[in-house]
């Protein structure tokens, strides 16, 4: 069996390293919450790094950031755009505050000091827009997910300026269409704003996100059909994300296999395991309890090693059985006289007998959170599959 694990593991690394030089994943990646003219966010930046790690899981080169500025939050899009040019899929997420104006959506960095429909258009946020026509433009897939349609406090001042009083400042971010080859997402609908949740963890929709966009074996529009139930679900039908998309194939994020027909037409990526599920697999792989096998596939029910615990759980039933057939019947046994039983029952050692048969400790493992030890343990994503992306 371990013979069998390495062999496989090897195999994954070879043809691993060739798939990754057939696919250029790319993507922007940045949470602004440390405002510096309107209260702070609770989320974005902590949001922004969960989806890095996810996104650099599955191969992804992540320029990653927060907190910026205008001025850095501009380099760190031209830095996209340098590299998302020929890429095979581009991805925009960010976290943030975000206002729509006359219908147009703009991104704001940390120093921005919104008080008229003029500070908007003349530089002190960034048009979403022009913004992805300019860094995405060349990807062959290009996947936007916008976390910034929270209650923006910039939107009261511009609606009170006296040079702006007729211009149109929604509540959340304005309605976008798609191009060819693109999938956006809003956290909740257009005009609507969303639920930051709890100080110190994630957003309902980026946490929906996290649990779902890099699922293995997952198309992305089913992926994102579970985003929107799991945020629907978690804040009581009060927000549903909302998106448009011109996809024209299947995008993966974490392939499961590459189906023969379409290998030499489909880029290849790396669909990889998480540390916690290696060292969860590690801990139980040579055991001989089918419990302890059987927690490892209730944590992970599409884990990476889930045939080898399959395998693994029939050979130790086997086993089993067979032992059962050959055990020697009763009739065999050595007669047990009825002086001896009676010597036994007046044994002085019962009370010890009776301690020694009543039970005996269990490993505790959880399933929440993505499965694991009850000890929490976290990571980058290290282990190997391999799959198609979409058809070009």
């Amino acid at each position: 069996m371990r013979f069998l694990i390495a062999a496989m593991s090897l195999a994954a690394l070879v043809f691993s390293g060739n798939a990754a030089l057939a696919d250029k994943r790319v993507a922007f990646v940045v949470g602004n919450a440390a405002y510096q003219n309107v209260p702070q966010l609770p989320n974005p930046a902590i949001d922004a790094k969960s989806m890095a790690q996810v996104l650099r899981s599955v191969g992804f080169d992540v320029v990653e950031g927060a907190n910026l500025t205008r001025d850095a939050m501009t380099a760190k899009l031209i830095e996209f755009g340098k590299k998302s040019e020929g890429a095979d899929v581009a991805l925009f997420f960010y976290a943030g505050h975000g206002i729509a104006v006359n219908g147009t959506n703009y991104l704001l960095p940390v120093d921005a000091d919104l008080k008229s429909e003029m500070d908007v258009k003349l530089g002190a946020a960034i048009n979403v827009d022009l913004t992805l026509e300019q860094t995405m433009a060349d990807a062959k897939v290009k996947l936007v997910f916008l976390d910034a349609c929270r209650d923006n406090p910039f939107a009261a001042k511009i609606r009170s300026a006296k040079a702006t009083r007729s211009v149109t400042v929604s509540s959340g971010l304005a309605e976008m269409k798609s191009g060819e080859g693109t999938l956006i997402a809003f956290a909740t609908g257009p005009g609507q704003t969303a639920l930051d949740g709890e100080a110190g963890a994630n957003s309902p929709f980026t946490r929906a996100l996290v649990s779902n966009i890099a699922s293995p074996g997952v198309e992305i529009q089913q992926a994102m059909t579970k985003v929107r139930a799991q945020v629907n679900y978690e804040t009581n039908r009060t927000q549903l994300p909302w998106g448009h998309t011109n996809l024209t194939g299947a995008v993966y994020l974490n392939p499961t296999a590459t189906p023969a027909a379409s290998a030499a037409a489909a880029p290849v990526v790396v669909a990889q395991a998480s540390d916690v599920e290696l060292e969860f697999w590690r801990s139980v792989k040579d055991s001989n309890k089918v419990e302890e096998l059987n927690a490892y596939l209730t944590s992970y029910p599409n884990g990476t090693f889930k045939s080898l615990a399959l395998a693994r759980i029939a050979a130790i039933k086997g086993a089993s059985a067979t032992t059962t057939r050959n055990a020697p019947a009763v009739a065999d046994r050595p007669a047990v006289t009825k002086a001896a039983r009676a010597k036994s029952d007046d044994s002085d050692d019962e009370p010890v007998r009776r301690r020694a048969s009543s039970g005996g400790s269990r490993r505790s493992y959880s399933g929440e959170g993505g499965g694991g030890f009850d000890n929490g343990l976290g990571g980058a994503i290290l282990g190997h599959m391999v799959g198609g992306l979409f058809g070009r």
